[in-house]
C-alpha cells in the first residue's frame, strides 16, 4: 500500500529545478531568505534541498548543511532544515564545485515548482513525456533586449539620415 501511495504522490509532483548561485568574496549572508519564504508561503515552490559551499582561495572546498552555519550567514533559511529531502549526492557537490571560483561561496538550491504540479500531472496522465526543457538566463535576455534597442536606435538614425537626404535633394531641385 505504501508503494502505491508513493507512486501516486510522485505523479503529483511539479517540475524540479536547481540553481547554483555564486557569491564572490564569500559574501553569502542569507539575504535571499525573505524572497524564498514568500515563494514558499504563496505555495509556488517547495524547497527540496539547500546546501552552502565555500571554496577557499587555494581551491579547498567545504560543503555545509544549514545546521553547520551561523544564523548570521544564512538568515532565516534554517527554517527549511527539517523539510529538506537531501537530494544532492557527493558527486553532485563535486561537479558544482568545479563551477565555483576560489575565494567564493555558493548556494545550491533544489526546488519543486508546486504551481506547475497540476499541469505536469495532467501531462503525465495524458501520456506526455518531457523531451526538452531549458532556461534563458536573465543576463542573456537583457543582452538581447539591449541589442534590439541599439538596432532600433540605429534604424531611427538611418531613417533620420534618409529623411534629411530626401529633404536636401528636394531643396536642390527647387
Amino acid at each position: 500500500m505504501d508503494e502505491i501511495d508513493e507512486v501516486e504522490s510522485v505523479d503529483e509532483l511539479g517540475p524540479v529545478d536547481w540553481i547554483v548561485v555564486e557569491f564572490p568574496g564569500s559574501r553569502f549572508r542569507g539575504e535571499i531568505a525573505p524572497a524564498l519564504h514568500d515563494l514558499v508561503d504563496r505555495g509556488l515552490v517547495r524547497v527540496l534541498d539547500l546546501l552552502v559551499l565555500k571554496k577557499d582561495d587555494d581551491g579547498t572546498l567545504e560543503a555545509f548543511e544549514l545546521s553547520d552555519l551561523d544564523p548570521g550567514e544564512i538568515g532565516d533559511l534554517r527554517t527549511y532544515e527539517t523539510q529538506l529531502a537531501m537530494l544532492l549526492s557527493e558527486d553532485d557537490v563535486t561537479a558544482v564545485a568545479e563551477a565555483i571560483e576560489p575565494g567564493s561561496s555558493a548556494a545550491v538550491l533544489v526546488w519543486e515548482n508546486v504551481w506547475a504540479a497540476p499541469f505536469a500531472s495532467a501531462l503525465r496522465r495524458a501520456g506526455g513525456q518531457l523531451v526538452a526543457s531549458g532556461r534563458i538566463p536573465i543576463q542573456a535576455l537583457l543582452a538581447v533586449i539591449e541589442a534590439d534597442d541599439d538596432e532600433d536606435a540605429d534604424d531611427d538614425e538611418d531613417a533620420d539620415d534618409e529623411e534629411a537626404f530626401a529633404d536636401s535633394a528636394n531643396e536642390q531641385q527647387s
